[in-house]
């Protein structure tokens, strides 16, 4: 495997890891500081409305948030590469009530900036999963 690629799979399981344990400084250390998200049916996010959205998920009492990535495709162009997932989302309120799914597809530009890869733009196609 090529380092560019591995280091862009850590990039992914850190981003996992840190949003689990409710590391917000440590997700936001994965992306640029222009880093943008697309969400259907949402506007724009912006690396700050991102890290306002995360430190009120990782607050006292907020849900626990789980998710697998499944790395379908990483393309390196340079500094630039894209990649896209399968990705599954499950939000568990600690009051009981039940866990919310949400999975589907990503499509993720990172950019190389001073030897590490950053999240640059996400295009997140996750939907409800319905429960069972």
């Amino acid at each position: 495997m090529h380092p560019d690629e591995s280091q862009i799979r850590d990039l992914v399981s850190t981003w996992l890891s840190a949003t689990q344990s409710g590391d917000t400084a440590k997700v936001l250390s994965l992306m640029t500081e222009d880093a943008v998200f697309l969400i259907p049916g949402q506007p724009v996010m912006r690396k700050p409305d991102f890290a306002a959205a995360a430190k009120a998920q990782s607050a006292q009492g907020a849900p626990a948030i789980d998710g697998t990535s499944e790395i379908q495709e990483i393309q390196v162009l340079g500094d630039w590469a894209f990649m896209w997932t399968r990705l599954k989302v499950v939000v568990t309120p600690q009051d009981g009530s039940p866990a919310a799914t949400r999975a589907g597809h990503t499509l993720t530009i990172l950019r190389k900036q001073q030897r590490q890869w950053l999240l640059a733009r996400d295009a997140n196609l996750l939907a409800p999963v319905p429960a069972r």
